[in-house]
């Protein structure tokens, strides 16, 4: 399967509302599980054995920063409280879940997430990149496929399906944050608040756009060497609706933002559960 934006975007919108409204659908086969220990946000998708959404659960988080536990128990009981309220509403027990992490993080810290996810109950049943994991939902075989998370940019560059270069650079989410609260003379909370607020975006971009320019040019100086012919951004981090044009503007290749960005690299997780 090619990259086709229309049914990636059908698929994560409808797996975007089971989140939202709590639902369940009805499955075909096994059910596999997707965990995601995001900076911002822990994420647990599930789909069925022919990869359709059937449902999901997410919650606000501090316990990773940038790939790392820093919270272990803290994730575990956030991820223990999340996968019951799951098994509640589809009535059964999810035994097996894949896990991601981000690009170039150290043999440690993927034993530390896998270790949450293990406490949590789960067995884990696979550990791939998080890049990879959102060019399964988008169908990418070849391109930058860039996850800006919380803490960090982290960009995964494919070609044919095989991931050949991989970088992950301490600029996201959360500098955007900072410089908010600073810029309006606000706590972090509160800037997070506004931040994560549709209606003010128009207050919000024209204050981080510094922030994402940086995360351009990160992602330009990464692709001197590896040139590709489209960028495909997802992560929470990114879904101002003026971010795409921002980093193709500063980058000058054609760059995608698809639907429900946060949600894209939990989804794949999922998949390649």
């Amino acid at each position: 399967m090619g990259f086709d934006l229309e049914k990636a975007n059908e698929t994560l919108r409808h797996f975007e509302r089971l989140v939202e409204e709590g639902r369940v659908e009805s499955w075909s086969g096994e059910l596999k599980v997707g965990v995601d220990l995001g900076t911002a946000n822990i994420v647990i998708a599930v789909v069925d054995s022919e990869n359709r959404p059937v449902a999901g659960i997410t919650t606000p988080s501090r316990v990773v920063r940038d790939g790392i536990v820093v919270d272990y128990i803290g994730a575990v009981r956030a991820l223990t409280r999340m996968k019951a309220e799951l098994e509640a509403k589809l009535g059964c027990s999810l035994d097996k879940a894949a896990t991601a992490i981000p690009p170039g993080i150290m043999d440690g810290n993927v034993r530390c997430i896998c270790n949450v996810v293990e406490g949590a109950g789960f067995e884990v049943s696979n550990v791939v990149d998080e890049p990879t994991a959102a060019a399964s939902v988008l169908g990418v075989h070849s391109g930058a496929v860039v996850d800006v998370g919380g803490g960090t940019t982290g960009i995964s560059i494919m070609e044919d399906d095989k991931v050949i270069y991989t970088a992950d650079e301490p600029t996201g989410g959360t500098h955007m944050t900072l410089v908010l609260g600073g810029f309006y003379r606000c706590s972090t909370e509160e800037a997070e608040v506004m931040k994560k607020d549709p209606a003010q975006e128009h207050a919000v971009f024209p204050v981080v756009r510094p922030v994402v320019e940086k995360m351009a040019s990160i992602v330009k100086a990464n692709l001197r060497q590896h040139p590709v012919d489209a960028i495909y951004v997802v992560g929470g981090a990114c879904c101002f609706s003026q971010f795409e044009q921002v980093f193709e503007k500063n980058i000058g290749i054609s760059t995608i933002k698809p639907a429900a960005p946060l949600l894209v690299t939990p989804l794949g997780i999922a998949m390649n559960a």
